[in-house]
């Protein structure tokens, strides 16, 4: 597993590392040992799986306050997707800035979200399926969310949308008042 430093801090894609042979490839997904040299400390306690059918969906932008802040751990296991998460910490440097990367069933890279992050994607193909690994457990009371189309996030979106849920469509804006996500830099 390779951890390449995004220009967020705390963020990291990791490209995995197949081991090949005549019948396939097998590769590791998370290794604690492997983690705790980017800071990894916490335990994943749930993981899913989603499947979109149809290209130019967008799911997001999803995060979870206090006392359910959560890291993720995402992979695109079949399809493609372009993924987006957002600085939402309070004090950050970065605060309200994003990055974005292509994931895919090919690529073989995965994208460590840490706590305090908004995360969403739009799907490039159809029929696309990503696994997600949590820190915490689902909470609808600390559920929260951002606009996709937030003109304060500046997202390009690559593909024009074509599916969003209410839910997501309905996300508000951000405004003056919002300080973000305490969390410790």
């Amino acid at each position: 597993m390779k951890f390449i430093q995004t220009t967020l801090p705390g963020a990291y894609i990791i490209e995995l590392e197949p081991r090949n042979d005549e019948r396939g490839f097998f590769v590791r997904l998370f290794c604690k040992k492997e983690s705790s040299k980017i800071g990894h400390t916490k335990e994943f306690v749930q993981f899913n799986q989603s499947l979109t059918m149809q290209r130019g969906t967008v799911r997001g932008l999803h995060y979870q306050i206090h006392p359910a802040e959560e890291v993720k751990l995402v992979r695109c296991i079949r399809g493609q997707v372009y993924d987006v998460i957002v600085d939402l910490r309070e004090g950050s440097p970065t605060f309200l800035q994003h990055f974005s990367v292509v994931l895919s069933e090919e690529s073989l890279k995965m994208l460590y979200i840490p706590e305090g992050f908004a995360h969403g994607f739009q799907t490039l193909r159809d029929n696309t399926q990503m696994m997600y690994f949590h820190t915490a457990y689902y909470s609808p009371k600390n559920e929260r969310g951002l606009l996709y189309n937030d003109p304060a996030l500046n997202i390009t979106w690559p593909l024009k949308v074509s599916n969003i849920s209410e839910k997501d469509k309905n996300n508000p804006l951000i405004n003056i008042n919002f300080k973000g996500i305490h969390h410790e830099v």
